[in-house]
């Protein structure tokens, strides 16, 4: 059985209280429930993990070499200023899909800059919690395309 590593950066531990009129009032907690039952019908196994911190998350996308078939990454802020995550997603060769709850174009100019996109499949935005099960989709898709699923 394939499985997806669902990783979150900063800030992202405080959904359902931190800005709701952006961000909505789902958890963190919903956010993973939901993936894991939307992966169980998929025929996937998710893996969840959050840190407000870069090197974990780095150290997350290392380690998920050999153990995962894809990820989905919300980077929060580190979407627009970190580098090392692109780098470290390139690095690794597996397939990423990048999520973000609310829509980063229809916000602050510096939030349609986009590092994670360079070393992504795709990108979801806009689409709130359910943005985290499109991209279940597209990479169940993808891996059954790829012959790995």
């Amino acid at each position: 059985m394939a499985s997806i590593l669902v990783l979150n950066g900063p800030n992202l531990n405080l959904l359902g209280t931190r800005q709701p009129e952006v961000y909505g009032f789902v958890t963190l907690e919903m956010v993973e429930d939901a993936c894991a039952n939307h992966a169980a019908k998929l025929g996937l196994k998710v893996e969840c993990l959050q840190s407000n911190h870069e090197g974990a998350l780095i150290d997350t996308i290392h380690d998920a070499k050999g153990r995962h078939q894809g990820i989905i990454l919300n980077a929060g802020a580190y979407t627009h200023t970190s580098i090392a995550l692109m780098d470290a997603l390139i690095s690794v060769e597996i397939p990423a899909v990048e999520v973000h709850l609310s829509n980063i174009y229809a916000r602050e100019a510096f939030r349609h800059s986009s590092y994670i996109s360079k070393a992504a499949l795709g990108q979801i935005c806009g689409f709130g919690a359910q943005g985290y099960l499109l991209a279940l989709d597209a990479l169940a898709a993808h891996l059954k395309d790829a012959g790995a699923a």
